[in-house]
């Protein structure tokens, strides 16, 4: 597709990249004046293809093309112009609507990591927009560019929503390794793991459940009355990406629980290691306190003084405090042991 200079990664139209997609046919790259020559002739005379369009929100002149070559819904408009902060996939009239979040994360991600892709899914056309790159969009590019048919836009959509639930099954098997680890110095006590990481941890996964654990459901409603033109076959592959999101989901949840759990059990863990620490403490100032008392009373310089002219005194006053001191330490250690 030739692209004219932009800083936007799009043509001036705001298109990235398009195809002519369709059963059993090689993907035809097309720009911004071929998909609309393509839409206002050749989709009548072709009803077995269909064309995917992915446009650059960061261009204004993606939303004039849209509105001028298009009749997409009011709603996929509107998306475009607000933006949505939640998962979603909802039918509106014969067209389905999504918004879809990239999962491609790591354990250092913040609010600015998260891209999103709103889609508009209608018989022939497949509309995918977004403002940052995707890498999730891209690897369905190099699918459709490595021959993989796909014989309607439902289809690239389940493909689009499968090859998400993959991505968070990696990210869900690298946490899991991760969370062994820590698991297992934390149950030999070999607190060698900061509480920040499990922090971390934990609202990495707890930020996915969120931005995810919609699409499932959002999913299953759907399949429940999809549009007419949505055949049985792409039913099925749109069902069995909901499946492969509930798994991935249900996984994420109880990964967060065990990652909880192993927060609650390094805090006893710390805790009981600094009432140890503090015990101990207690019993060395509980055993110092009569030499620092009889030394603060033998150094009052006044008279009547005991010992004072007794040769042996140092030493009775000694073997006094040390038999007490043992007495006190003696009793101390029993009560720590019980």
């Amino acid at each position: 597709m030739e692209t004219a200079d932009s800083t936007y990664g799009s043509d001036r139209s705001g298109l990235v990249w398009g195809y002519v997609l369709g059963a059993g046919r090689e993907a035809v790259p097309i720009d911004s004046e071929g998909a609309a020559r393509w839409l206002g002739t050749a989709a009548s005379a072709e009803p077995d293809r269909f064309v995917w369009l992915h446009f650059s929100l960061a261009n204004a002149a993606c939303r004039s093309w849209l509105r001028a070559n298009l009749e997409l819904p009011d709603a996929f408009h509107d998306e475009l112009r607000e933006g949505s902060g939640s998962t979603r996939l909802e039918r509106d009239g014969d067209a389905l609507l999504a918004v879809v979040h990239d999962v491609l994360f790591d354990f250092t991600f913040d609010a600015s990591d998260v891209s999103t892709v709103s889609l508009c899914v209608q018989p022939q056309v497949m509309i995918s927009a977004r403002l940052k790159p995707l890498r999730s969009l891209d690897r369905l590019r190099a699918s459709v560019k490595a021959g993989d048919g796909f014989a309607s836009p439902a289809g690239l959509l389940a493909q689009l929503l499968r090859g998400q639930a993959g991505v968070l099954a990696d990210i869900l098997r690298q946490a899991t390794g991760r969370v062994d680890e820590i698991e297992d110095k934390v149950l030999t006590n070999r607190i060698s793991v900061s509480r920040t990481e499990l922090g971390a941890l934990r609202r990495v996964l707890v930020r996915l459940k969120r931005l995810l654990a919609p699409e499932p459901d959002a999913l299953f409603r759907l399949l429940s009355r999809p549009p007419a033109w949505v055949g049985a076959e792409d039913v099925q592959d749109l069902r069995e990406a909901a499946e492969e999101f509930s798994v991935a989901v249900a996984d994420s949840a109880a990964l967060g629980e065990r990652v909880k759990l192993l927060q609650e059990e390094l805090a006893a863990t710390v805790s009981e290691r600094t009432g140890r620490t503090l015990f101990v403490l207690t019993i060395v100032t509980v055993l110092a306190l009569p030499i620092n008392l009889l030394a603060g009373l033998f150094g009052m310089n006044v008279g009547g003084i005991p010992f004072a002219d007794d040769g042996s005194g140092f030493w009775t006053v000694v073997a006094t405090l040390l038999a007490f001191t043992a007495a006190v330490g003696y009793l101390a250690l029993r009560k720590f042991r019980e």
